[in-house]
């Protein structure tokens, strides 16, 4: 689930995963930060989210890792397939 607010010059998006079983901690990969890991944080509902500060009129992909293993994308974004053959999401801000 994405959440976007923007103002002039940048753009704030809140990244939300809910897992559909529990999981001990999920990371975002993402263009943004040439794919490093970044450990999100859990709500107490179990779901697990981040928020991120983007500059505007660019284009980024990225994926949700749970617990180290399993990839996930984005149910609200886009998607494109990257160089493995899978699928990345993509927010186009």
């Amino acid at each position: 689930m994405l959440k976007i607010k923007k103002n002039e010059k940048k753009v704030w998006v809140t990244f939300t995963v809910v897992p559909e079983t529990e999981h001990e901690y999920v990371e975002i990969i993402g263009s943004w930060n040439d794919w490093k890991k970044e450990k999100m944080k859990q709500k107490k509902d179990g779901s697990f989210y981040i928020t991120k500060v983007l500059p505007l009129d660019q284009m980024y992909e990225f994926k949700y890792l749970l617990n180290g293993s399993e990839w996930v994308n984005d149910v609200d974004a886009m998607q494109t397939e990257n160089v493995f053959g899978s699928m990345n999401s993509v927010i186009d801000i």
